[in-house]
């Protein structure tokens, strides 16, 4: 009896054991190419590239007509051509690639996992799929707030230098003459 406890309690600590490595076990690079994968994050990156490129226009659109009262001729044919082309030259896996180091730093291999199930589900397939436009609609909402709040930065930058500019400087002491 007491060999069968002992056997039960030895494989119930090295399960338990077991269970703990996984928690503590970092994630391979496979696994965080996985959830990569799972998270359609190519995509994902290259949509959110787009709504950060049409945000971009808008801000320097809107910053334009303030500064200077009117766009230059063609301005919204060649600022589109420029993010599109922005956006399709950008390295994208290279970016992804980059980011694995961190992912294995950050989580766990069963972390990596649950992430893994979490976003294979029907819930997280929807957080994928409608995450681009609530990005986009959270931007454009933001872009007004950003904007006054750019502009009183701005002032209160130029007002900072004006002050330091016209502030009296202090006196340097003279030198004595040197022999």
């Amino acid at each position: 009896m007491k060999v069968l406890l002992t056997v039960a309690l030895c494989l119930g600590l090295g399960v338990a054991a077991g269970a703990q490595n996984s928690d503590t076990e970092p994630a391979s690079k496979d696994d965080v190419i996985l959830f990569m994968r799972t998270m359609r994050s190519h995509d994902m990156l290259e949509r959110t590239m787009v709504v950060m490129s049409q945000s971009m226009q808008k801000l320097m659109r809107d910053q334009i007509i303030k500064d200077k009262g009117k766009l230059p001729a063609n301005y919204d044919l060649h600022m589109k051509k420029a993010m599109d082309d922005l956006v399709k030259g950008m390295p994208m896996d290279e970016l992804i690639q980059s980011v694995v180091p961190s992912y294995q730093k950050h989580f766990t291999k069963s972390d990596i996992e649950s992430m893994n199930a979490y976003y294979s589900s029907p819930t997280g397939q929807k957080v994928l799929e409608v995450m681009p436009v609530v990005m986009q609609e959270g931007m454009q909402a933001e872009m007004p707030i950003l904007t006054k709040y750019l502009d009183q930065w701005k002032q209160r930058m130029r007002s900072e230098i004006e002050q330091e500019d016209s502030s009296p400087k202090p006196s340097q002491p003279k030198s004595a003459p040197q022999n």
